[in-house]
Protein backbone atom coordinates (compact mmCIF):
# COMPACT_ATOMS: atom_id res chain seq x y z
CA UNK A 1 0.00 0.00 0.00
CA UNK A 2 1.08 3.73 -0.61
CA UNK A 3 1.72 5.25 2.13
CA UNK A 4 2.12 9.07 1.06
CA UNK A 5 4.58 10.40 -1.44
CA UNK A 6 6.67 12.88 -0.78
CA UNK A 7 5.57 16.32 -2.08
CA UNK A 8 1.49 15.38 -1.68
CA UNK A 9 1.64 15.17 2.14
CA UNK A 10 2.83 17.89 4.71
CA UNK A 11 2.53 18.03 8.19
CA UNK A 12 -1.38 17.68 9.91
CA UNK A 13 -1.20 22.02 9.95
CA UNK A 14 -3.44 24.32 8.32
CA UNK A 15 -0.99 27.10 8.92
CA UNK A 16 1.27 26.45 5.82
CA UNK A 17 0.93 29.11 3.05
CA UNK A 18 -0.68 27.85 0.14
CA UNK A 19 2.54 27.26 -2.63
CA UNK A 20 2.14 29.84 -5.41
CA UNK A 21 -0.19 28.35 -8.35
CA UNK A 22 -1.51 25.69 -5.71
CA UNK A 23 -5.05 24.63 -6.53
CA UNK A 24 -7.85 24.41 -4.56
CA UNK A 25 -10.95 22.26 -4.76
CA UNK A 26 -14.36 22.59 -2.78
CA UNK A 27 -16.03 19.82 -1.20
CA UNK A 28 -18.70 19.53 -3.58
CA UNK A 29 -15.85 19.01 -7.24
CA UNK A 30 -13.42 16.87 -4.23
CA UNK A 31 -17.03 14.59 -3.36
CA UNK A 32 -17.77 14.50 -7.35
CA UNK A 33 -14.08 13.51 -8.22
CA UNK A 34 -13.74 10.54 -5.68
CA UNK A 35 -17.20 9.83 -5.44
CA UNK A 36 -18.03 10.24 -2.17
CA UNK A 37 -20.84 12.20 -0.20
CA UNK A 38 -20.27 15.68 1.06
CA UNK A 39 -21.01 14.01 4.11
CA UNK A 40 -18.46 11.35 4.66
CA UNK A 41 -15.97 14.28 3.79
CA UNK A 42 -16.94 16.21 6.77
CA UNK A 43 -16.70 12.96 8.49
CA UNK A 44 -13.06 12.10 7.64
CA UNK A 45 -12.49 16.19 8.65
CA UNK A 46 -13.92 15.34 11.83
CA UNK A 47 -11.59 12.33 12.62
CA UNK A 48 -8.51 14.38 11.54
CA UNK A 49 -8.19 12.48 8.82
CA UNK A 50 -8.16 15.83 6.32
CA UNK A 51 -7.77 18.73 7.15
CA UNK A 52 -9.14 21.47 4.08
CA UNK A 53 -8.49 25.30 4.28
CA UNK A 54 -11.62 27.48 5.23
CA UNK A 55 -12.60 30.33 3.68
CA UNK A 56 -15.21 31.61 5.41
CA UNK A 57 -17.55 28.54 5.63
CA UNK A 58 -16.13 27.11 2.79
CA UNK A 59 -13.73 24.13 2.65
CA UNK A 60 -10.96 24.23 0.03
CA UNK A 61 -8.99 21.04 -0.59
CA UNK A 62 -5.41 20.87 -1.67
CA UNK A 63 -3.16 18.72 -3.40
CA UNK A 64 -2.05 16.84 -0.06
CA UNK A 65 -6.25 16.27 1.02
CA UNK A 66 -6.53 15.02 -2.50
CA UNK A 67 -3.81 12.44 -1.92
CA UNK A 68 -4.87 11.70 1.96
CA UNK A 69 -8.53 10.85 0.43
CA UNK A 70 -6.58 8.18 -1.96
CA UNK A 71 -5.13 6.73 0.83
CA UNK A 72 -7.71 6.74 2.84
CA UNK A 73 -10.34 5.07 0.14
CA UNK A 74 -7.44 2.55 -0.55
CA UNK A 75 -7.48 1.77 3.01
CA UNK A 76 -10.24 1.21 3.24
CA UNK A 77 -11.17 -0.91 0.16
CA UNK A 78 -8.55 -3.46 1.15
CA UNK A 79 -10.53 -3.70 4.77
CA UNK A 80 -8.33 -1.61 7.05
CA UNK A 81 -10.15 0.53 9.68
CA UNK A 82 -10.15 4.55 9.43
CA UNK A 83 -7.98 4.46 12.86
CA UNK A 84 -5.61 2.35 10.95
CA UNK A 85 -5.22 4.40 8.19
CA UNK A 86 -5.10 7.52 10.61
CA UNK A 87 -2.67 5.75 12.50
CA UNK A 88 -0.43 5.26 8.96
CA UNK A 89 -0.95 8.34 7.91
CA UNK A 90 0.32 10.47 10.67
CA UNK A 91 3.07 8.57 11.05
CA UNK A 92 4.30 10.37 7.93
CA UNK A 93 7.17 12.78 8.11
CA UNK A 94 8.11 14.69 5.03
CA UNK A 95 11.86 15.33 6.33
CA UNK A 96 12.73 11.74 7.61
CA UNK A 97 12.97 8.43 6.18
CA UNK A 98 9.52 7.03 7.35
CA UNK A 99 10.87 3.69 8.39
CA UNK A 100 8.45 3.16 11.10
CA UNK A 101 5.30 4.36 9.11
CA UNK A 102 6.54 1.35 5.89
CA UNK A 103 7.00 -1.25 8.80
CA UNK A 104 3.51 -0.15 10.66
CA UNK A 105 1.91 -0.13 7.15
CA UNK A 106 3.43 -3.75 6.20
CA UNK A 107 2.73 -5.01 9.49
CA UNK A 108 -0.99 -4.10 9.49
CA UNK A 109 -1.20 -5.39 5.82
CA UNK A 110 0.56 -8.64 6.41
CA UNK A 111 -2.55 -9.16 8.98
CA UNK A 112 -4.95 -7.94 6.57
CA UNK A 113 -3.90 -10.01 4.05
CA UNK A 114 -4.50 -12.92 6.27
CA UNK A 115 -7.68 -12.07 7.15
CA UNK A 116 -8.88 -11.73 3.73
CA UNK A 117 -7.64 -14.78 2.80
CA UNK A 118 -9.05 -16.66 5.71
CA UNK A 119 -12.34 -15.20 4.23
CA UNK A 120 -11.92 -16.10 0.74
CA UNK A 121 -11.49 -19.72 1.76
CA UNK A 122 -14.76 -19.54 3.95
CA UNK A 123 -16.52 -18.40 0.63
CA UNK A 124 -14.87 -20.87 -1.77
CA UNK A 125 -16.64 -22.91 1.03
CA UNK A 126 -20.00 -21.60 0.72
CA UNK A 127 -19.98 -21.51 -2.50
CA UNK A 128 -18.91 -24.73 -2.97
CA UNK A 129 -21.85 -26.54 -0.44
CA UNK A 130 -24.41 -24.22 -2.26
CA UNK A 131 -23.65 -25.41 -5.70
CA UNK A 132 -23.34 -28.89 -4.56
CA UNK A 133 -26.66 -28.37 -2.98
CA UNK A 134 -28.54 -26.77 -5.72
CA UNK A 135 -27.05 -29.77 -7.84
CA UNK A 136 -29.35 -32.51 -5.50
CA UNK A 137 -32.30 -29.72 -5.51
CA UNK A 138 -31.81 -29.89 -9.27
CA UNK A 139 -31.86 -33.82 -9.55
CA UNK A 140 -34.81 -34.16 -7.35
CA UNK A 141 -36.83 -31.89 -9.66
CA UNK A 142 -35.56 -34.03 -12.66
CA UNK A 143 -36.61 -37.70 -10.77
CA UNK A 144 -40.15 -35.90 -9.77
CA UNK A 145 -40.62 -34.24 -13.39
CA UNK A 146 -40.08 -37.57 -15.19
CA UNK A 147 -43.13 -39.95 -13.59
CA UNK A 148 -45.07 -36.69 -14.14
CA UNK A 149 -44.37 -36.49 -17.91
CA UNK A 150 -44.40 -40.80 -18.16
CA UNK A 151 -48.23 -40.68 -16.40
CA UNK A 152 -49.04 -37.74 -18.60
CA UNK A 153 -48.18 -39.94 -22.10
Amino acid sequence: MKLVSPGEAAANSNDIPAEAGEEFVRIGEMAKKYGVTLRTLRFYEDKGLLNPKRDGSTRLYTRRDKARLKLILLGRKVGFSLRDVKQMMDLYDPTGSNTKQLRLALDKSEKQLARLQKQRALIEDAINELSNSMTVVRRMLTERAAPQASAAG
